[in-house]
């Protein structure tokens, strides 16, 4: 049985004859160059970016809801301010990452444990 492998731009290789990442985070940023594939930063940027806005999705909804009743009983929303502001910042933290090991390391704190942890 052969498996073809299928990069970013639609390309296709026999994966016995592929020499393939080590790991699949950035699965759909692979893009083949003669037999080795290799992982697009731009388009892995992208994924990291979108996998941000995916994480911090439920977190801004908890800090709405805490901002309001914060309003509500007149309280300070100062920190909850300022947690909001730094999860809408959030999908630029990998922008100067120059490698895919530096991408997963620029995981921003504020949106929880990172999925490339290892």
């Amino acid at each position: 049985m052969t498996i073809i492998i299928s990069d970013k731009d639609g390309n296709e290789i026999d994966a016995a004859s592929a020499t393939v990442p080590s790991d699949r985070h950035f699965r759909n940023a692979w893009a083949l160059d003669g037999t080795v594939i290799t992982e697009d930063l731009a388009t892995a940027k992208a994924i990291f970016a979108d996998k941000i806005r995916e994480a911090r999705k439920p977190l801004l909804e908890a800090l709405d809801a805490d901002y309001m009743k914060a309003l509500e009983a007149s309280a300070d929303t100062a920190s909850i301010v300022a947690d909001k502001q730094a999860l809408r910042d959030a999908p630029t933290a990998g922008n100067s990452a120059t490698t895919i090991t530096e991408l997963k390391a620029a995981w921003p704190s504020c949106c929880g444990t990172s999925p490339y942890e290892e």
